[in-house]
């Protein structure tokens, strides 16, 4: 029995913000601590960007696994980017919905 519960690092494109919200609350009120993307209001510049895809990479490393929230197999290229980082860092990946087919 482990002494806390399973920490998930929630990611996915920013366009699935109500999706990802709804992920976060039922993993929350399954007893999961979640690690969700960080949220603006307002557009925001390219060091801020920069600055959250690395803090994001920081949450990746604090979780067991990550759910990816990829409503239509929709995976764009930060969402790429933080799969192979948790893969490659031995973190599982699972995702909300399958990924399209390749053509």
């Amino acid at each position: 029995m482990p002494d806390r519960p399973e920490i998930v690092c929630i990611c996915g494109s920013t366009r699935f913000v109500e999706e990802m919200r709804a992920a976060n609350r039922d993993l929350t009120f399954a007893g999961v601590i979640v690690v969700a993307p960080g949220e603006a209001d307002e557009l925001i510049t390219d060091k801020q960007k920069s600055t959250l895809d690395a803090l994001h990479l920081r949450k990746i490393d604090l979780a067991d696994r990550v759910l990816v929230v990829n409503p239509g197999g929709y995976i764009g290229e930060s969402t790429n980017r933080e799969i192979d980082y948790a893969r490659a860092t031995g973190k599982p990946v699972s995702f909300t919905d399958p990924a399209p087919a390749a053509t």
